[in-house]
C-alpha cells in the first residue's frame, strides 16, 4: 500500500497552509478536504486582519488559496476521513472506499460544534456508525436509521437503501431532503439512543420511540476524539502544545480544531508550525 510523508486532513487556512508548507518542504502529501475548501472562509464579507490581503473578501481569498494549491500541483482528495488509527510507526486514515497510511497526519478540520446525542458515545461500534459506505454490509435486510445534516447524508441515505430492507431517514439539521422512494422521511428531531448491548431505538423529542438495527449519523465532520481514537480533547478542541503536537506521536492539529480565537490568520500560521513539526517528526523517524 502506498504511504505518504503527510496527511493534512482540512482544507481552511490551517489546512492549506501546512499542506503548501508540506509540499514546499519536499514531502509526499495527501490533502483531504472539499474543492470548495471551507465554506466559513467563501462566505466570509470582509477580512480585515490579513497581513498583505487589506479588506479581502472571503470568496477572493479562497480562491487565492485555489491558485496556490494549483500552482504548486497539490490536489485535493475529495473523499470524507471517517476514522484515523494509531498504528504506531504511521496511521491508518479509513476514507468510505479505501485506507491510506501516512508517516504523520495533520488535524484541520475545524471545531464540531453539534454535540453527540445521549447514548451515542456508549452505542458507537454497537450499533451506531458515522459511515454508511463503510458499515452498510452489516445491515443487509435490516432496517436502520439515518441522522442526516446535510444534503449529503440524503446520498448516503439512498445508497444503504440498497441493502437495507428498510431506511428511516430523519432531518437532524435543517437541509434540503432529496431521497429516492426507497426511503422513508421521518420529520421528527432525534433525541437519545436506546438499547442493552447493543443500540436498538430511536427516541424523538416528541417521545417517539423507532426500533431499528442500526443507526447511521452522518454529520459533515466527526468530533475529534471520535475521528482519532485516543486523542485527547478537552472543550471539543483537541490539546496541542506551542508545536501544534498532540498527545499522539506523529499526529498534530491546528487552527479551530487547536481552539479559538477562531482567525484565518491564527489558523494559517499554526497550520505553518504543524507542517513543519510533522517535518520535524519524519526526520526523526529516519
Amino acid at each position: 500500500m502506498e504511504r505518504y510523508d503527510i496527511a493534512v486532513i482540512g482544507t481552511g487556512p490551517a489546512g492549506v497552509s501546512a499542506a503548501i508548507t508540506a509540499k514546499v518542504r519536499g514531502k509526499k502529501l495527501i490533502l483531504f478536504g472539499s474543492r470548495h475548501l471551507s465554506e466559513k472562509v467563501e462566505k466570509a464579507h470582509s477580512i480585515l486582519n490579513y497581513p498583505g490581503l487589506p479588506n479581502v473578501s472571503g470568496a477572493e481569498l479562497a480562491n487565492a488559496y485555489r491558485m496556490q494549491l494549483d500552482s504548486l500541483d497539490i490536489p485535493i482528495t475529495e473523499k470524507q476521513v471517517t476514522a484515523v488509527y494509531a498504528m504506531g510507526d504511521y496511521f491508518a486514515i479509513q476514507t468510505p472506499d479505501d485506507m491510506v497510511e501516512s508517516t504523520a497526519v495533520i488535524l484541520a478540520a475545524g471545531v464540531v460544534t453539534s454535540k453527540a446525542l445521549p447514548g451515542e458515545d456508549a452505542f458507537l461500534g454497537r450499533g451506531v456508525s458515522y459511515c454508511a459506505t463503510c458499515d452498510a454490509h452489516f445491515y443487509r435486510g435490516k432496517t436502520v436509521a439515518v441522522l442526516g445534516y446535510s444534503e449529503q447524508a440524503c446520498r448516503e441515505a439512498d445508497f444503504l437503501a440498497e441493502t437495507c430492507e428498510k431506511v428511516l431517514y430523519f432531518p437532524a439539521a435543517p437541509h434540503e431532503v432529496q431521497v429516492n422512494g426507497r426511503v422513508e422521511v421521518v420529520r421528527e428531531k432525534p433525541a437519545a439512543i436506546l438499547g442493552d448491548r447493543q443500540a436498538r431505538t430511536l427516541e424523538t423529542k416528541s417521545g417517539k420511540r423507532f426500533d431499528v438495527d442500526g443507526i447511521f449519523i452522518l454529520r459533515a465532520s466527526v468530533a475529534p476524539d471520535k475521528l482519532v481514537p485516543g486523542l485527547a480533547v478537552e472543550d471539543n478542541h483537541i490539546q496541542v502544545d506551542l508545536q501544534m503536537r498532540t498527545n499522539l506521536r506523529g499526529c498534530f492539529a491546528c487552527g479551530d480544531a487547536a481552539g479559538p480565537p477562531y482567525q484565518y490568520i491564527k489558523a494559517a500560521g499554526q497550520g505553518n508550525v504543524a507542517a513543519l513539526s510533522a517535518v520535524a517528526y519524519l526526520a526523526e523517524q529516519k
